[in-house]
């Protein structure tokens, strides 16, 4: 015999459900993509490769440069004008992966800017290539440097997800929505959107505060 639940408990649980099946993947899988983009784009500046420089900065000017919900809507309603179609969610994922890299890049490339010249030249005393030492010495010291900026790009991405609701993918705010349509409470429910991301935004915060400190203890530990 099946018990039913308040209506408000019902509703904060199919916007929750939600967020965990959906909103949650999308920026998981967003955001690791956005660092392959982030981590090429900032190499390539930093290795100032002539030509790929040039490619990497239009990027990230035109992205840095536009509202994410306009390239949202390109990708989506604008495609489809010359017969490339693309689903809702790997729409968002390609879109945000993009938008996300842009500014992760930039964070990127000022932490590898950073580190000591005299790096890459003890890497080549002691034999090493250039990606060798990129690899080992300049990228994890860099990596390092820029965890707190990536830290809020990650934070930032969580809540631009809501953004896919436009585009049709079947997130929080798009759940909410149909609630509200069938509920006329659009207050309450909104209010139970906005809690839940506060919720998954306090998690990323104390996981970034750990990440930090075992970090900087690490870093202690290298410099004793």
């Amino acid at each position: 015999m099946s018990v039913a639940l308040p209506q408000w408990l019902d509703s904060f649980l199919s916007i929750f459900v939600k967020g965990v099946t959906m909103t949650v993947p999308l920026t998981i899988i967003t955001f690791a993509l956005a660092m392959i983009i982030a981590v090429i784009t900032a190499l390539v500046q930093f290795a100032n490769i002539r030509g790929l420089k040039q490619i990497a900065r239009f990027y990230i000017w035109f992205i840095r440069g536009t509202p994410l919900l306009v390239q949202l809507y390109l990708v989506f309603y604008g495609l489809p004008s010359v017969g490339v179609l693309i689903d809702a969610f790997p729409a968002a994922v390609f879109v945000l992966s993009i938008n996300t890299g842009a500014y992760a890049a930039e964070t990127i490339r000022a932490a590898l800017e950073a580190v000591p010249a005299g790096q890459l030249e003890a890497g080549y005393c002691v034999g090493m290539s250039y990606l060798q030492i990129i690899r080992r010495i300049v990228l994890p010291q860099a990596m390092r440097t820029a965890l707190p900026s990536l830290g809020n790009n990650l934070i930032s991405l969580v809540k631009d997800t809501s953004l896919a609701s436009t585009i049709t993918v079947a997130e929080m705010l798009m759940e909410a929505k149909r609630i509200i349509a069938v509920q006329y409470n659009a207050l309450e429910i909104y209010l139970y959107v906005a809690i839940i991301y506060l919720a998954f935004s306090t998690v990323l915060t104390k996981v970034q505060r750990f990440g930090e400190k075992k970090f900087g203890a690490y870093q202690k530990r290298e410099n004793t």
